[in-house]
């Protein structure tokens, strides 16, 4: 509408601007793709194509001023001549507008006719000698924002022109003023002109907010990177600004537009003033110590003056506006996955499915679910499905079919499930795969207190297992690391009575024996389910399965490993993905945005490792940890969810055990917090003042792992004891890039320790991930001290495989794997049938085992509803950045850090072609053979979608 004004007043621009007779005409843009010398892989998805980073072509012109000047120096000596620069910004647009976004557009077009326009000023690297400050250009307007309102196409690249001193110095930063109504996307922004230095870019990556929002100017330094000590003196006082800004002063709101990063602990999961039934514990601080995670600063709840009130879905969750999805990922994942998988799909779920149809009535309505689909009244909302990936089809009419993709673990073999080596196999190359760990004890006992848990070995004896051992005794099995466990006992025990009182939940506390065969797969040898004691130190109900000899234990065994997966997949789902992840990694994130420049070195590499990463959280506290969400529906534990996740991190967490060859070797040692501690006994709470209780103890050891030995020999500097150990042997191939990768990069900045010991930022960063964003377990004596570079590399190592490979490796296969709901329940709804607790049970297990087992496992509901969701989580975005990927951007401009790039991202595709390999190995039997699954969650490069394998940079859902 404003289109033909805004021509004419741009071209008049154009005319006031074009040089005088005699000047050499100013360059023409150009548009060049940027690359850091790495290829990309072939099958690897090109995010938004190849980027567009503006560029100029050719010099732009020196403005010489002959002879001596009116107000010449009081020397007599003359004004130093003067340079013309440009600046060419590119911005990102939206690639769909709303009707309200495109009035804004037009808007904002008009607005810039009259002045109210986008304003720049460089900032040079030097001081002016005379003023003692920073040099500056002066402020620049964007010359061609209103003209360029109709161009097609997600980037647009504006311009503006600033006239500097010759002397002004290398530009170091640049300030942007954006006078419009609405926030912009700005992606970069290069500068060049006449002076010596070159090209200057600078990596935005940022909402740029109106100043009408933020009075403030926004503020990008150039992709050069300087230690603080190193900071160039025009750049001082603006560094230490921007990290002020950033950190707040702990007060106020936070608006969604706001960068602001903060603490706060986890105390907004539940909802008081719904009812007692949605009280939960503050996660963090004395009484139950957790980490930190983004303040947001709401009010607190009506009921309870110390719980955050909820911002309830659909409405957005404050994270840092930078954190946020960008468009693409948001429409892929939020506006039409989860949200509508949340508002949509399981409330039509709940209105479809009765209770005469509560249970799956035989294994083929399960097959339904892939074949025919789960009939829903969808109403009005049809359309919204549309937009959900995982449904194949919905017929036309007032009722449609939900129709689920078919799970890989289906794919090659739809029994493979039913097989104990099938079972045995997925603990190392499943979904959970880093719970196995050597038995050593045996019997295995308990680390619970005796005094309220009873005796504290397990009731498994060695008659129970002999005949299994190939001739061995319990003792040479052991000394010969042929026997492991997965012993998710003491995990669960002191919680068992909470959770079996939940109607529709029952749940033991399981240990499992796998003995290590001769083929080098591994076969489960027995199972004990216990149950908490009646009264305090009395002998705990335990029952022992060992492999079946006839029908009825067959069916039982059978019960007894579905017992076992519900116990692995709560393990898995809260502590080890959640916990040991996503909740671990925010306070670095916080810390490093707080107190680390964006000019930091450390900063630049682990850029691309927080992406995503709060935003994916705080949807989590708002839809699937919280009181009632996904996790609490879904899952064994349900509202003691997040105590038993929080009961690992005091007992057995260490950030120095969390490193893949560490992880691997680690062994028993006495946590720091060997005293009772405490948990919320809402059964005792009668108002939303929870009230607490000693209900349980915990003496604090380290699980043991020792599924692997110190070797030098070896290529990683560990031995695994069960050689084909998928999990491991790739693991271990990524952990070795991104080692070597991180202790080169470390090398270019830091050669001695003193440098370390003198970093200000890095020091600070680091002192305030662990004493205010793990402030809880700040005095354990095994956090890694930070003073030499080898320090700093080991600790940037194990973050960026957490970030990396290990979250990807517990994340992306939860659909592929766990969709086939009988393979890995992440509920139980029966213990097994006893014929002393209850004949008449167990003569209808006896009369209809088929029924039986089907009605132990999740009810239609709580499946769909769990495979609606996992479908979601292991899904990747069409704007995935995968590790050892090239970068598009001009992300440093120190060639050395770019050269050790390309490095890192060619020992990322050999590991992945060494993984391809491997999986075609007859001779590695856990992960090729007939019907056997590949193992290929730690292959690195991925497609869009629900693919089972790509190792993203962060974790990023």
């Amino acid at each position: 509408m404003a289109a033909a004004p805004c021509r004419e007043f741009t071209a008049a621009l154009r005319r006031a601007a074009r040089p005088a007779p005699g000047r050499r005409g100013t360059s023409a843009l150009c548009l060049a793709p940027f690359h850091d010398g790495a290829p990309r892989q072939q099958g690897r998805r090109q995010r938004r194509g190849v980027k567009a980073v503006a560029a100029i072509s050719e010099d732009l012109p020196r403005l010489a001023a002959p002879g001596k000047k009116k107000g010449a120096p009081p020397e007599g000596g003359e004004r130093p001549e003067k340079v013309l620069m440009r600046a060419a910004l590119t911005v990102r647009r939206k690639q769909k507008e709303d009707l309200k976004e495109a009035l804004a557009g037009h808007l904002d077009a008009l607005w810039d006719m009259v002045g109210q326009n986008v304003a720049l000023e460089l900032i040079s690297t030097k001081i002016h000698p005379g003023t003692k400050k920073p040099m500056q250009s002066g402020q620049a307007s964007i010359k061609d924002w209103c003209q360029k309102r109709g161009i097609k196409g997600e980037h647009v690249v504006y311009t503006a022109e600033f006239m500097v001193d010759s002397d002004f110095g290398e530009p170091g930063a640049i300030t942007v003023a954006n006078r419009h109504h609405r926030e912009f996307f700005l992606e970069s922004i290069v500068v060049e002109g006449g002076l010596p230095c070159g090209p200057v870019h600078f990596a935005c990556n940022s909402w740029v907010q109106s100043t009408m929002e933020l009075q403030t100017k926004r503020v990008f330094f150039s992709n050069k990177p300087y230690l603080p000590s190193e900071t160039p003196p025009g750049l001082r006082e603006l560094r230490d600004k921007e990290l002020k800004d950033l950190r707040g002063d702990g007060t106020g709101v936070r608006k969604l537009s706001d960068r602001i990063y903060d603490y706060a602990t986890y105390n907004d999961l539940g909802n008081p003033d719904r009812g007692k039934e949605f009280i939960r514990p503050i996660l963090g601080g004395e009484k139950i110590p957790y980490p930190r995670r983004c303040r947001t600063g709401r009010p607190p709840t009506d009921t309870n003056m110390l719980a955050e009130s909820r911002v309830e879905k659909p409405h957005r969750i404050y994270v840092p506006r930078d954190e946020a999805f960008e468009e693409l990922k948001q429409g892929a994942f939020s506006a039409g996955r989860l949200r509508a998988v949340l508002h949509t799909l399981i409330p039509s779920m709940i209105a479809t499915i009765s209770a005469d149809t509560h249970s799956f009535q035989g294994f083929h309505h399960v097959d339904n679910l892939y074949k025919e689909g789960l009939r829903l009244k969808l109403g009005l909302q049809e359309h919204l499905f549309q937009k959900i990936p995982l449904v194949q089809k919905i017929q036309e009419s007032s009722e449609g079919m939900l129709r689920y993709d078919t799970p890989s673990i289906l794919s090659r073999d739809k029994f493979a499930w039913l097989r104990d080596d099938e079972f045995a196999r997925q603990t190392v190359a499943g979904i959970n795969p880093v719970n196995i760990a050597r038995l050593t004890v045996f019997p295995p006992v308990s680390k619970l207190d005796p005094a309220i848990y009873g005796s504290p070995e397990s009731s498994i004896t060695e008659a129970d297992i002999a005949c299994q051992l190939n001739g061995l005794t319990v003792q040479q099995a052991m000394d010969e690391a042929k026997l492991f466990i997965l012993d998710y006992h003491d995990v669960y025990l002191p919680f068992l009575d909470r959770i079996n009182v939940i109607e529709g939940r029952k749940a033991y506390a399981t240990r499992t024996i796998l003995f290590l065969t001769q083929a080098g797969t591994l076969k489960p040898i027995a199972i004990e389910l216990s149950l908490p004691p009646s009264q305090p130190g009395e002998p705990r109900p335990s029952k022992v399965l060992t492999p079946p000899c006839d029908a009825t234990t067959n069916w039982l065994w059978m019960l007894a490993k579905a017992h076992v997966s519900s116990n692995d997949a709560g393990v898995h789902q809260l502590v080890n993905h959640w916990l040991r992840t996503h909740a671990i990694m925010e306070p670095f994130i916080l810390a490093a945005h707080r107190r680390m420049s964006a000019m930091h070195p450390i900063y630049k590499l682990l850029h691309p490792h927080m992406r995503y990463t709060l935003e994916i959280n705080a949807l989590a506290r708002q839809s699937l940890i919280s009181a009632d969400g996904v996790i609490e529906s879904c899952f064994t534990p349900g509202p003691v969810s997040g105590e038993i996740s929080a009961a690992y991190y005091r007992n057995h967490w260490r950030f120095d055990l969390e490193g893949l060859p560490s992880d691997l070797v680690r062994r028993h040692a006495i946590c720091p917090f060997h005293h009772h501690t405490p948990f919320p006994d809402y059964a005792k709470s009668q108002s939303s003042a929870v009230s607490w209780s000693l209900t349980s103890s915990h003496f604090g050891f380290i699980l043991l792992r020792g599924v692997a030995v110190e070797d030098a020999s070896q290529p990683h500097g560990i031995r695994l004891l069960i050689e084909d150990y998928p999990y491991a042997n790739d693991g271990l191939l990524l952990w070795s890039a991104i080692r070597s990768w991180v202790e080169s990069y470390v090398q270019l900045y830091y050669p001695d320790a003193g440098t370390v010991q003198s970093d200000e930022e890095l020091q600070g960063w680091y002192h305030e991930t662990v004493h205010v964003g793990h402030a809880d377990i700040r005095h354990a004596s095994w956090w890694p001290a930070l003073s030499t570079p080898g320090d700093l590399a080991s600790i940037l190592t194990t973050l960026i495989w957490l970030a990396s490979a290990q979250h990807a490796a517990l994340n992306f296969g939860q659909y592929p794997l766990g969709g086939y709901v009988p393979n890995r329940p992440p509920l139980m709804r029966r213990l097994l049938p006893d014929p002393g607790r209850d004949a008449g049970e167990y003569a209808a297990f006896l009369a209809d085992p088929h029924r039986f087992f089907l009605n132990a496992m999740p009810g239609v509901l709580e499946a769909t509803k769990f495979m609606a969701v996992v479908d979601t989580l292991s899904t990747h975005s069409p704007d995935e950045e995968y590790l050892g990927e090239g970068r598009d951007e001009p992300w440093t401009a120190d060639a050395g850090a770019v050269a050790a790039h390309a490095m890192f991202a060619a020992d990322v595709r050999r590991a992945e072609e060494t993984i391809e390999r491997r999986n075609a190995d007859q001779g590695r039997k856990n992960r090729c053979g007939a019907g056997v699954l590949p193992y290929e969650l730690l292959a690195p490069s991925s497609p869009p979608g629900v693919t089972c394998r790509g190792v993203p940079n962060s974790i990023s859902i």
